[in-house]
Parts: structure tokens; C-alpha cells; sequence
């Protein structure tokens, strides 16, 4: 793998200098426009909104916009120093806390932080403290002209960065139709029947058991069109008319009790 950003980790006076690398890739299918006529890719083109001109990418710059339609333009450099001034382009961990305190609401990117040579074996004192202490480091990184908080966490002798939004960024559980939801009436035979579904729908979780489906089938009748097979589109499930509420609860119950049976 190839670093995409090297730093160091900072916490108390010890600096580890490591390099961060992609987690995770995105498998999901690709597609591409084309022309009808021929399949010919489409490419988009940057063009000026007041009189349509492509504009060179070279002759781009970034504009913050202070009112409609009123910009300040900064360069990259310009945002890269604002950017290391406040962390100075280091991993700095300002506080230790216990994982669970954290809402997975936060969560943005998931980072591996490797060591360079020099940074090995404080690297590993980092990596087992983690570990012995069941404990995630909260810090804050620039990378690439923006400053984000993150946490640091020890997984299988590695140790992991995930970006975080910042607070303000997480969005309040606005929605109409969960305005006077307090007033609905729930049963307590309801919330067992609930309860009961979970408890049969409860085990420990194995990555390795869940694959996507969509991709697998997006492959699959790719081959058969290579090919110059049909494609026939399964019968989508027909909805189960269960209207009342504990009926659906009790066959939930009922279904998933016969699954963890079997």
C-alpha cells in the first residue's frame, strides 16, 4: 500500500512519525455514461457560469463564499498553512476516554497508522498501552488543507485512525412524523414481543458472513450479457398484509425463534 499523508503521532512528549494509509476501498459497481448511439464515454468539462467557457484546471482557484455570490479566494498553500497552524501537521492526542462514550454518529473515515523506522518500537508501546487499557486516543490531524478530530484505537497489533465530524456538523433527529411520538401508546406485551426478536436475532457478529448481494448479482448479469445470455429479473416479494401491529410482532417472534432453532 502507498501512503496517502505522513506525520507523526504526538501524545504527552513522545512523537512517533507514521504514515496513513486507505482502510477501506469501495467495491461497489462502477458505471459510466455513454451515448446511446455508440457507447462512447461522456466526459464533463468546467465551465464559467456566467458565459459558459471551459475554464483550465490551472486557472481554478477555491472561493469561500461570505454572501450570495461574493467570494474570497484563498490558495492551496494558503489553506495548507491555516490547516498545520492549528495542528501542525501532526497526530496530536490531546485525551484519552473509554470507547464506548463515543456515538458511532461521529465516525467519518476509517485510517491504518503505520510506522516509519525511527517510530517502530514507540509505536508498539502506543499500540499495547491501547490495548491493555481498552482505550481510544481523541486527537486532532490536518490532512490534505482540512483539520479534523479523529480517534486512535489499537486493533490486532495495529493501530487505527477514524476520522470524526466535529460536533456541530451532526445534524438534530428533526422529523414531523416523530413530533408528539411520545404521546403514542406502547404496550409493555408489545416491547417483549420486541425484546423476544432481538434475543432470537442476537449472536456474536462474523464480518465474514455478510457479503453484498447487488454487486454479486451486477457482476453475475454482466457475465451472462458478455456471454449473450438472457437476463431474467426475479419476482420481487409480495408485501404480507399484516396490519395489525402484535400479529406482526408475534410472527416475528415466531419466525425468528425458527431460525435460531435451526
Amino acid at each position: 500500500m502507498r501512503s496517502i499523508w505522513k506525520g507523526a503521532i504526538s501524545f504527552g512528549l513522545v512523537t512517533i512519525p507514521v504514515g496513513l494509509y486507505a482502510a477501506t476501498e469501495n467495491k461497489r459497481p462502477k458505471f459510466r455514461q455513454l451515448r446511446e448511439t455508440d457507447h462512447s464515454p461522456i466526459k464533463y468539462k468546467r465551465v464559467a457560469e456566467t458565459d459558459g467557457e471551459e475554464v483550465p484546471y490551472e486557472s481554478i482557484v477555491k472561493g469561500y463564499e461570505v454572501d450570495k455570490g461574493r467570494y474570497v479566494v484563498f490558495t492551496s498553500d494558503e489553506l495548507s498553512d491555516i490547516a498545520k497552524g492549528v495542528s501542525g501537521g501532526v497526530v496530536d492526542v490531546v485525551q484519552f476516554v473509554d470507547q464506548v462514550e463515543i456515538d458511532p454518529i461521529y465516525y467519518r473515515t476509517t485510517y491504518y497508522l503505520a510506522p516509519e523506522k525511527t517510530g517502530v518500537k514507540a509505536y508498539r508501546i502506543l499500540e499495547k498501552a491501547l490495548t491493555d487499557k481498552n482505550m481510544v486516543g481523541i486527537a486532532k490531524v490536518a490532512i490534505r488543507e482540512k483539520e479534523y478530530l479523529a480517534t486512535l484505537r489499537a486493533d490486532d497489533g495495529v493501530i487505527l485512525m477514524e476520522t470524526m465530524y466535529w460536533p456541530d456538523e451532526i445534524r438534530e433527529p428533526a422529523f414531523e412524523t416523530l413530533e408528539g411520538a411520545e404521546d403514542q401508546e406502547v404496550r409493555e406485551e408489545e416491547v417483549k414481543m420486541a425484546e423476544m426478536i432481538i434475543d432470537n436475532l442476537t449472536s456474536t457478529f462474523d464480518p465474514s458472513a455478510w457479503n453484498d448481494e447487488s454487486r454479486e448479482k451486477i457482476e453475475a448479469a454482466a457475465q451472462l450479457k458478455i456471454d449473450g445470455q438472457e437476463i431474467v429479473a426475479p419476482e420481487a416479494p409480495q408485501p404480507t398484509g399484516v396490519v395489525d401491529l402484535m400479529e406482526a410482532l408475534k410472527a416475528s417472534v415466531e419466525a425468528t425463534k425458527a431460525k435460531k432453532a435451526g
